[in-house]
């Protein structure tokens, strides 16, 4: 078997996903866990607008639970980002989530790039 890719868990991802209903929490955890291998799990898509991003997608009785997680940094995923998904119209990330998504991909970039020194 081939080594797993380490996770890296990048500003309070870990902790938001810890607060999701525990099917949620496990269909995210088996998606990184696919990931970690070098595969994708069927419930992944690229993450629009942001090459090596992918994101999870969890419905869930009436919600929708995402996680956003980055493959191209170093030999590791990156999780950058666990929400839940409030807007009532359309599938389309909020700017608020989208931003945060793009400040701890910089963040992890600076990261994989300390952890190397």
């Amino acid at each position: 078997m081939d080594k797993l890719k380490p996770l890296e868990w990048v500003g309070s991802s870990l902790d938001d996903l810890k607060k999701f209903p525990e099917h949620v929490k496990s269909e995210i955890g088996f998606a990184l866990h696919r990931a970690q291998e070098g595969k994708k799990h069927k419930s992944a898509k690229p993450f629009k607008g942001l090459n090596g991003v992918f994101e999870i997608v969890s419905p869930y009785m009436s919600d929708t639970y995402r996680a956003a997680y980055a493959i191209k940094i170093k030999n590791k995923i990156y999780v950058l980002h666990a929400f839940q998904k409030k807007s009532k119209t359309g599938i389309k990330t909020s700017k608020r989530n989208t931003d945060l998504i793009k400040e701890r991909l910089k963040n992890a970039e600076k990261l994989a790039l300390e952890n190397e020194k």
